[in-house]
C-alpha cells in the first residue's frame, strides 16, 4: 500500500516528458500496479505524447559518462549473479537511461532469459530482440537470436520464432542447415507452424537467387542453398495439412535451387499429386520408380497414390496394367537387406521433366530414386489402401482389387475380368485358380449369376481350374432364382468334367442341391458374419456406393491446367464454361489453376474480376474456404495495388479465423507500395474514389501493424 501511495503522487505530479514516461513505466513493471487505478487515464496520456512502449525501452536519455559507465558495471555485476529477475531489472533500469546497452551485454541479458525456459522469460527476451532490431539493429547478436529461435519453436511458438529467423534472413544472416532443419521439425507439427515453415522456405530459396544474381551480396555473405531434408519436412507436411498449392510451388523451387529429389521426396509427391489430381506426373515418375530394384514398402504409398488417381480418372485399362504390374514384381528383396545400400545411393541422379511436357513451360527436377536422407526417414500410413506391403512383395489390397472389378462389372467388360483373374493367376503361380475361386464366390453372393458363370468359362478355357463346390454353388443360386434353363447349361458342363457319371439328370439335379453349399449370405451391410475384410463385402459396397465424385472432373482440371501452363487463358475459361454446361462444379483446384495462369501473366485486373466471383461463391456457401487461395488472391492484390480487394481478403481471414502470415503480406506491400500516400491525409483527397483509396491503404497498413508514414 505504501508502494501505491507514493506511486500515484508520483505519478499524478509528473510532467509529459520521455525520461518521466520511462521512470512511471518502470514502476507499473516492476510493482505490478494494476491498470485499474484512477491514475491510470494520466499515465496512458503520457504514453501517448512521448510513444513510449512500458514492455522495452526504446529511448534513452542523453548519455553522460560518468553515470553511464557506473550504471554499466552495475549491470555487468548483477548479470554474473545469473539471477534473471535482478538482471532483468538492472538491465532496464540502464536502458531507461541510457539506451539499449553494447552488444556483449545485450547477449548475456538475452542468454540468461533464454536460459530460464520460463514462458514468460522467452517472450519478453523475443521483444526485447524485436525492440533491438527496430532501433539499433546493429546491436542484434544472431548467434543468441537463433538460439531463441530455436528454443521457441521448441516450444510451439511458431509464430514469434518465425519472426525472428526472418530478421536474421533479412540480413543475409543464415542459420547452419541442421539448425534449419531442427527448427523446422518442430514447425511442422502443427498447421499454422506447417504453413510458416512453407512461406520461410520459399524466402530462403528467393534469397539465393537474389544471392546469385547479385555478386556484391554473394561476396559479403555466404550462400545458403537449402538441402532435400529441408524440402521434405516442409512437402510433408504441407500434404498433411492440405497446403497443395505451397507444395506445388515448393516442388519447382527444388527445380530451380538444383535440389536432387530422393526417395522421400518421391514418396510426397505422389501423395500431393495425388490430392490435386495430376496424374500425368506420377506417370512420368513411375518410369523411373519401376528400375528401384529393392525397397519396395518404401514406394508402397507411391503405387497406391498412382492407383487411387487411375480410378479418379476411371482409366481401367492403366488400372488393370498396375495390378499385373504389381503382381509381376516378386523379385524385390526385404527391407533391412538393403537399407544402407538405399541410403547410399547406386545411381547417378536422371533428370525428371515436370509441370509440363514442353520444355519453354515445363521445369528439370534432379531425382535420386534410390537414396534416403539419413536425417529423417519418413513413414506415413498409406492413404487409400489400394496397396499393400507383404511378405517382401507389393500386392494390390482387397479393396482396390474389388473396386476395380465392380467398375468393370458397371462397364458390362466381364471379358476383361475374366482376363484380369487369368493375368493374376499365372503371376502368381498357381493352378487351383484360388484367387478367382474367392472373386467368383463373392459374384454369387451379389446375385450376379450370369457373370460368375461367363468367368467361369473363361477361366474353364484358360485351363485354370477351380473347386468343384463352386459349380455346385452356382447351380443352386440358379435353382433358387428358378433359372432352370442356365441351369441345365451348368449341369452339362459339370458332366463334361466327369461329375455324376451314370446318374439321371433328377438324381444330378438332387446331388447338386443336397449338397453343402459353400456360399454364406451376406448381411444387411454386405458383410460375412461381421467379416468387412472380405472380397465379397469390398465388391458390395462398391457396387452399391460407387464413387461420389465424378471423374470428369479431374478431366476437366487437367485439361485446364494444360492451357493455364500455355498461357492460354481464353481456351481454359471456355473449359470452365463446359464444365458447368454439364453441371460439373468446379473445384478449388480449378480456380488455384486459373488464379496461377492468370498471375503468372500479371493480369491483374482479370483477378480482381475473378475474385469477384470466388466472393459470390464463398458467400452463398457454395466453396469451402482455402487458405492457399486467399493467400495467392492477396498477394496478386498486393502486387497490382487492388487494396480494397486485398481488405476484403484481410476481413475475411479474420471472420474465418483463417490464419495470416502478416509478415509477408507486410513486406510485399513495402516492397510494391512503401512511398505510397507517403505524405498525404484523408483530407487531401479530391474524389470519393481516392478517399476510398485512402483508407484501404490505412486499413491495409493498419492490418499488418506497419506504422503510418
Amino acid at each position: 500500500m505504501r508502494v501505491f501511495n507514493w506511486s500515484y503522487k508520483f505519478i499524478q505530479k509528473m510532467p509529459c516528458t520521455g525520461s518521466y514516461a520511462r521512470a512511471a513505466s518502470w514502476i507499473v513493471v516492476e510493482h505490478g500496479i494494476s491498470s485499474s487505478y484512477s491514475w491510470h487515464h494520466r499515465l496512458v496520456i503520457i504514453y501517448q505524447k512521448t510513444q513510449f512502449s512500458s514492455s522495452i525501452p526504446q529511448a534513452a536519455l542523453p548519455p553522460k559518462s560518468s553515470l553511464c559507465e557506473g550504471s554499466m558495471k552495475k549491470l555487468e555485476d548483477v548479470l554474473e549473479e545469473d539471477c534473471v529477475d535482478r538482471a532483468w531489472e538492472a538491465f532496464y533500469r540502464y536502458t531507461c537511461l541510457h539506451g539499449f546497452p553494447k552488444q556483449a551485454v545485450l547477449k548475456k541479458m538475452v542468454i540468461l532469459m533464454t536460459r530460464s525456459l520460463s514462458l514468460r522469460w522467452l517472450l519478453r527476451a523475443y521483444k526485447l530482440l524485436l525492440a533491438v532490431a527496430r532501433k539499433t539493429p546493429h546491436l542484434l547478436d544472431y548467434e543468441s537470436l537463433t538460439r531463441l529461435a530455436l528454443i521457441l519453436a521448441r516450444n510451439q511458438m511458431p509464430v514469434p520464432a518465425s519472426t525472428l529467423i526472418r530478421i536474421a534472413l533479412g540480413k543475409f544472416k543464415f542459420p547452419s542447415l541442421d539448425i534449419l532443419n531442427t527448427m523446422f521439425l518442430h514447425f511442422v507439427k502443427s498447421d499454422i507452424g506447417s504453413y510458416l515453415a512453407s512461406n520461410i522456405l520459399i524466402e530462403i530459396c528467393e534469397q539465393s537467387f537474389y544471392q546469385k544474381q547479385d555478386t556484391r551480396v554473394s561476396k559479403k555473405s555466404k550462400l545458403l542453398n537449402p538441402n532435400v531434408t529441408m524440402f521434405n519436412l516442409v512437402l510433408d507436411s504441407c500434404s498433411k495439412f492440405g497446403s497443395s498449392q505451397q507444395a506445388l510451388l515448393i516442388i519447382k523451387l527444388m527445380s530451380q535451387i538444383g535440389v536432387a529429389a530422393d526417395a522421400n521426396s518421391i514418396v510426397t509427391f505422389a501423395r500431393i499429386y495425388d490430392t490435386v489430381g495430376q496424374r500425368d506426373e506420377l506417370i512420368r515418375l513411375k518410369m523411373i520408380v519401376d528400375n528401384v530394384s529393392f525397397m519396395p514398402s518404401h514406394y508402397c504409398q507411391f503405387y497406391d497414390s498412382l492407383l487411387s488417381l487411375h480410378f479418379k480418372y476411371n482409366d481401367l485399362d492403366a488400372a488393370v496394367k498396375l495390378v499385373l504390374d504389381l503382381y509381376n514384381q516378386s523379385n524385390f528383396t526385404k527391407c533391412g537387406d538393403n537399407l544402407n545400400a538405399l541410403k547410399k545411393g547406386k545411381r547417378k541422379p536422371c533428370s525428371l521433366q515436370i509441370g509440363s511436357d514442353n520444355l519453354t513451360v515445363g521445369y528439370k527436377l534432379l531425382v535420386e530414386p534410390e537414396l534416403l536422407g539419413g536425417d529423417f526417414i519418413f513413414d506415413s500410413p498409406v492413404q487409400s489402401g489400394l496397396v499393400l506391403f507383404s511378405d517382401g512383395k507389393l500386392l494390390p489390397s482387397t479393396k482396390s482389387l474389388a473396386k476395380l472389378i465392380s467398375r468393370l462389372i458397371k462397364e458390362t467388360r466381364v471379358g476383361e475380368v475374366s482376363n484380369l483373374l487369368i493375368g493374376i493367376e499365372k503371376k502368381i503361380g498357381i493352378k487351383e485358380g484360388k484367387f478367382s475361386t474367392s472373386v467368383l464366390i463373392a459374384c454369387i453372393q451379389l446375385d450376379l449369376l450370369e457373370i460368375a458363370h461367363d468367368v467361369l468359362d473363361d477361366l474353364d478355357l484358360a485351363g485354370i481350374s477351380v473347386e468343384i463346390s463352386l459349380y455346385k454353388s452356382l447351380f443352386q443360386a440358379y435353382c433358387k432364382r428358378s433359372l432352370f434353363e442356365e441351369s441345365k447349361v451348368l449341369l452339362k458342363q459339370m458332366r463334361k468334367k466327369g461329375l455324376f457319371g451314370s446318374l439321371s439328370d433328377e438324381e444330378a439335379m438332387h446331388s447338386c442341391l443336397s449338397g453343402n453349399c459353400i456360399i454364406k449370405p451376406l448381411d444387411k451391410n454386405g458383410d460375412i458374419s461381421g467379416d468387412k475384410t472380405c472380397l465379397a463385402g469390398h465388391l458390395y459396397r462398391e457396387i452399391r456406393e460407387g464413387d461420389m465424385v465424378c471423374q470428369l472432373v479431374y478431366e476437366f482440371n487437367s485439361t485446364i491446367l494444360f492451357f493455364c501452363n500455355a498461357s492460354m487463358m481464353e481456351d481454359a475459361i471456355r473449359t470452365v464454361k463446359r464444365m458447368q454446361q454439364k453441371n460439373i462444379q468446379p473445384t478449388i483446384q480449378t480456380f488455384s489453376y486459373l488464379l496461377n495462369g492468370y498471375s503468372s501473366l500479371k493480369m491483374y485486373r482479370q483477378i480482381a474480376i475473378f475474385w469477384g466471383e470466388i466472393k459470390r461463391r464463398l458467400e452463398d456457401g457454395v466453396s469451402p474456404i482455402d487458405q492457399d487461395l486467399l493467400d495467392c488472391f492477396l498477394m496478386n492484390f498486393l502486387r497490382g495495388g487492388y487494396f480494397k480487394s486485398a481488405v476484403e481478403i484481410a476481413n475475411y481471414m479474420t471472420r474465418y479465423n483463417i490464419f495470416a502470415d502478416k509478415w509477408k503480406y507486410k513486406n510485399e506491400f513495402l516492397k510494391f507500395h512503401k512511398n505510397l500516400y507517403r505524405n498525404l491525409k484523408t483530407a487531401h483527397a479530391k474524389t470519393d474514389a481516392q478517399r476510398m483509396r485512402f483508407e484501404n491503404v490505412q486499413a491495409f497498413r493498419k492490418w499488418v501493424n506497419i506504422a503510418r508514414l
